[in-house]
């Protein structure tokens, strides 16, 4: 064991003394692995910013909440054949909510776009959504300030609402907006309570919930008619556990409510947030892969350079280690020597590289969303390093540990 550290740490001073020997060689011979461990330290970054800032999104959904709807939230297959499917009225909404049994809560729901004004400032295309009370027991956001609108609001038909952080900060700039009177379209509402922060799906494509205003379903039907206007229903299942033999239930009760026949197939969609999980898991693991070979490249291509000044390095030492060969030297020793100084060389520049990724999380982190270079990110990338130092170094470092002593020390 005594032997084995001493070997150890001989052969990595004698590393560093090389190093330091050479060092702007060294330095611009880093500069591929620098390159390559900053390009894997950034992809897993920002994909761990992405899937926080998505799951954080995402999370007003609700993970114990079914919705019922028209069409799929990800669609796969033949478009047409969901587009063609006939629209969920707002009366089968209330026949499913009257006889749905054994749930915490049955919300209605449906959306449209408007302008809204308050005073001189206008917001244009704005997400109006026609709900129900029950939206609090669904969704994990609540008012930030004042209060959501009441059962007796929604029967009542009040023409109140409740709007999201964007609408507020956008819309009213500093002045208090409780109890405010706002136009939505051609209507009059007044302000009940402003929502708390939630963000967006981001690069995904993601509704944004802090640009919308939630109405009264009722208020809704009585501003804009119910029509042609897409609904569903969203029910909070008993427990998670009981999650999948509820959506069965759903299925039989919209069946009954479509009147489809045994042999007919469904022409409405039961969705989760367990399928924009999985979607987006889907799509990550795909950029991220692509990330990775793209990164990959960039390190061969360092790990190239890196076996080159190798290579060098041992001719330049021929007679050196033919002079260590000459007095004793084991070809172990030559090959851990010349292999510690290859990976000590990929190490100071993936340690470069980690270095540089935290200045490049600062920027994502101000300007683009929440990021932050976390320990595995570190790991990794150290580890990447190292393998990257064995990979170019084990050919140069076995040519030197297999030179005859004789013709190394006549090496000129």
């Amino acid at each position: 064991m005594r032997v084995l550290i001493y070997v150890i740490s001989e052969s990595f001073f004698t590393a560093i003394r090389a190093l330091k020997a050479n060092k702007n060689r060294a330095l611009l011979t880093t500069l591929g692995i620098v390159i390559g461990i900053l390009a894997i330290a950034t992809t897993m970054t920002v994909s761990n910013g992405l899937a926080n800032n998505f799951k954080e999104s995402i999370s007003a959904v609700g993970s114990d909440v079914l919705h019922v709807s028209r069409m799929p939230w990800i669609i796969t297959g033949d478009f047409f054949r969901y587009r063609n499917r006939p629209r969920i009225s707002y009366k089968q909404c209330q026949e499913l909510a009257q006889n749905i049994n054994n749930t915490k809560a049955v919300n209605i729901a449906t959306g449209t776009r408007r302008n809204i004004k308050f005073r001189s400032n206008i917001l244009e295309g704005v997400s109006i959504i026609g709900t129900t009370e029950k939206q609090m027991l669904l969704s994990n956001a609540v008012p930030e300030h004042g209060r959501f609108f009441s059962d007796a609001d929604v029967k009542n038909r009040k023409f109140v609402c409740v709007i999201g952080k964007e609408i507020h900060d956008l819309l009213f700039d500093n002045a208090d907006p409780l109890q405010r009177d706002i136009k939505i379209g051609r209507s009059t509402f007044r302000v009940l309570g402003v929502m708390e922060k939630q963000g967006s799906g981001g690069f995904f494509g993601g509704p944004n919930f802090d640009r919308r205003i939630y109405i009264p379903v009722t208020s809704f039907v009585k501003a804009y008619g119910s029509g042609n206007r897409e609904f569903e229903v969203a029910v909070k299942a008993p427990s998670h556990e009981e999650i999948e033999d509820f959506r069965y239930e759903l299925i039989g009760e919209m069946r009954k409510i479509r009147k489809l026949s045994p042999t007919e197939e469904d022409n409405f969609s039961i969705n989760s947030m367990d399928s924009l999980l999985s979607a987006y898991n889907t799509v990550m693991g795909v950029v991220v892969l692509i990330g990775f070979i793209i990164t990959s490249f960039s390190l061969f291509v360092g790990g190239i350079g890196v076996m080159n000044i190798m290579l060098v390095s041992v001719t330049e030492r021929t007679r050196e280690i033919g002079i260590r060969k000459a007095v004793g030297a084991k070809r172990t020793t030559i090959l851990t020597e010349f292999l510690f100084e290859s990976c000590c060389l990929c190490a100071a520049g993936g340690i470069i590289g980690l270095i540089c990724s935290y200045g490049v999380a600062a920027l994502i982190n101000k300007l683009v969303m929440p990021a932050a270079v976390s320990l595995p990110v570190v790991v990794v990338g150290i580890l990447v390093s190292f393998l990257v130092g064995i990979f170019s170094g084990l050919f140069p470092a076995m040519r030197a540990s297999r030179l005859n002593p004789i013709e190394a020390l006549q090496y000129e």
